[in-house]
């Protein structure tokens, strides 16, 4: 179950279709709604496999682990693999330095790039792929494409972490 800021999802309803479904082994938060995921997890534990699905989901995967969301959709994978799965192994291991200046070095710029424009957020994940060769093709209107200079940016972004990803190896 995906759960969209369109949806009227609580703990009750969750309950419920567990009961109904036992087929229904997951529960992926896309709203960001603190609140309503501790009582989530409060009334059904171990019951569903829990997933983070907010927009750039690297920033709320530390408070999401500690709550029971082992694990996230990341929108950056698809063009900064390693550099994701580095993240990923440095909350999973508590590392909060290490996770904080990933986040500060990458995560929060690209999500002030991202915040730029409405739609960015499908957008932005595109120019990634642009800019590392694989081209995934213009997004579909009403959406837009970064401007050049943002792709530019972007570019200049993953370039960086690349470097410093060069120079721990």
């Amino acid at each position: 179950m995906y759960k969209r800021q369109n949806q009227v999802l609580d703990e009750n309803h969750l309950e419920r279709l567990a009961e109904r479904c036992p087929n229904l082994v997951g529960f992926k938060d896309g709203v960001g709604d603190l609140e309503l995921m501790t009582r989530i997890y409060s009334r059904l534990g171990e019951r569903f496999t829990y997933i983070g699905g907010l927009p750039t989901a690297e920033t709320f995967a530390m408070p999401y682990l500690t709550m029971g969301v082992t694990t996230y959709s990341s929108a950056i994978f698809n063009f900064v693999p390693k550099f994701a799965l580095d993240f990923y192994a440095a909350v999973r291991a508590a590392n909060h330095a290490k996770a904080y200046a990933m986040l500060n070095d990458f995560v929060l710029p690209y999500i002030a790039l991202r915040n730029r424009k409405r739609g960015y957020a499908v957008s932005i994940v595109k120019a990634g792929m642009k800019v590392i060769g694989r081209s995934a093709g213009p997004v579909r209107a009403p959406l837009t494409d970064l401007t050049e200079a943002e792709l530019a940016e972007l570019s200049a972004l993953v370039a960086r972490i690349a470097d410093v990803q060069k120079l721990a190896a």
